[in-house]
């Protein structure tokens, strides 16, 4: 297996936006979509997809992931970039993704929020949040 790049946020905007194949899946879980936030990429004319790695509270590993990806119509000719907080579970959905039989598998690097800064709070130092990117409440 090739592995899976790390892709700077930023460099995932412009894949979103220059090929039509790439689709963006954020795997964190629920509660974190409503209460931190989630990428806004209608920018792109692209829909996000929102399948969780880990499901909330138990953080077991969803067992129905592969079920989800196909679900969503995605096909081995996608080029997936995973995104999570930090780039931890993103990069384990997207090495399952490529076992899976999804050999265009990326991790978006430091996630929607990066590393925690000096103070403990995540979205300043690295990250989709601290790249500037579009982002929204839900």
């Amino acid at each position: 297996m090739p592995g899976v790049p790390d892709i700077r946020p930023r460099d995932t905007w412009e894949a979103l936006v220059q090929d039509p194949a790439t689709i963006l899946i954020d795997v964190r879980t629920d509660a974190e979509w409503n209460f931190v936030g989630l990428p806004d990429i209608t920018g792109t004319g692209k829909q996000l997809l929102l399948i969780p790695w880990q499901v909330y509270p138990s953080m077991q590993v969803n067992g129905a992931f592969a079920e989800h990806l196909r679900k969503a119509g995605l096909t081995a000719e996608n080029r997936l970039y995973f995104i999570c907080r930090s780039g931890v579970r993103s990069l384990a959905a997207g090495q399952a993704a490529q076992s899976m039989g999804f050999p265009h598998a990326f991790n978006v690097a430091d996630g929607f929020e990066g590393p925690p800064d000096e103070e403990g709070h995540r979205g300043q130092l690295a990250g989709w949040k601290a790249e500037g990117l579009p982002w929204r409440q839900r």
